[in-house]
């Protein structure tokens, strides 16, 4: 009895969430090891399908960084990063793609469907909704730096994103975009998350990671952030307490409040429906960055 009465509360509590999401879209960035669990990724995609069911309308971006490095290192292929960015030439841009649509787009899209969504993969082998611009990063020297095919996302299709999410369609973009000249280019999966969130003008970015969200003592996980704004985050980019690792997560969250979204949010896609505690509870489970606080 104590279990159904603690599950109603539960549904009572969400009620009010449920309601001011409905119709609203939610940008969801899958990466880490969720992307190397079947199991664990079943366990979240089952999350954004009752999302979808309770009427928000999530889309998908996702990575793939690990599965790309096992790839090419199996093609006998070294890869070679340049400030954080993989140098893409040809042969690296075709395992790219090759990872990215048919080893994680497309399960992904059949997993959803086996949950009873209708998604639609969007990638460069299909509707490609990303449109970017060769991304060469300064040296400090006044030169740029010359990534190879590595794509700086400069639009989105948001039309076709808000006509698919209207007709109960689930997005899963992949990564790889084309270029003016119909190229393909290779970008960061959290970059294009965060525009995709700001085109879209989305209502929230969600950015599952393999971590509790920021710490302001990366040593100390008790050191959590629940709540934190833009002039914050730059100072704790500038002290360093934001790490590398940590930083493409929150660049693409402050793309996104750039581009008007309201939320962004950096959670720990390992814990069991962390994306519904988030979303749904008051206190939520991860780090939510916002444009201002209130009160300031």
């Amino acid at each position: 009895m104590e279990e159904a009465i603690a599950k109603a509360a539960a549904l009572i509590e969400a009620m009010e969430y449920i309601r001011k999401f409905r119709n609203k879209v939610v940008v969801i960035k899958l990466g880490g090891s969720i992307l190397d669990d079947e199991a664990l990724q079943r366990k979240l995609l089952t999350d954004v399908v009752f999302m979808q069911t309770v009427g928000m309308q999530p889309i998908i971006v996702h990575g793939g960084g690990k599965a790309i490095t096992r790839a090419m290192e199996q093609a006998g292929l070294e890869a070679v990063w340049v400030q954080g960015r993989r140098y893409t030439d040809e042969p690296t841009l075709a395992i790219v793609e090759h990872v990215l649509v048919h080893k994680t787009n497309t399960p992904i899209c059949k997993t959803l469907a086996e949950l009873g969504a209708n998604p639609m993969g969007l990638h460069s082998l299909s509707s490609c909704v990303l449109s970017a611009e060769p991304l060469r990063l300064p040296n400090g020297q006044g030169r740029k730096i010359d990534l190879g095919l590595v794509g700086n996302i400069t639009e989105v299709n948001a039309d076709l994103l808000r006509t698919l999410c209207s007709a109960g369609t689930i997005p899963v973009i992949a990564p790889v975009a084309r270029d003016r000249a119909g190229g393909k280019l290779n970008c960061n999966a959290d970059s294009a998350a965060g525009k995709v969130a700001a085109a879209i003008n989305a209502e929230k970015l969600v950015v599952l990671s393999d971590t509790h969200g920021i710490l302001r003592d990366v040593k100390d996980p008790t050191s959590w952030i629940s709540s934190v704004d833009e002039a914050d985050i730059k100072t704790m980019i500038e002290k360093g307490i934001i790490n590398a690792g940590m930083m493409p997560k929150v660049e693409s969250c402050l793309i996104a409040l750039e581009g008007g979204v309201k939320k962004a949010h950096i959670i720990d896609g390992r814990i069991e429906h962390s994306l519904l505690l988030e979303i749904y509870t008051e206190k939520g489970i991860g780090t939510q960055i916002v444009k201002k606080n209130i009160g300031q």
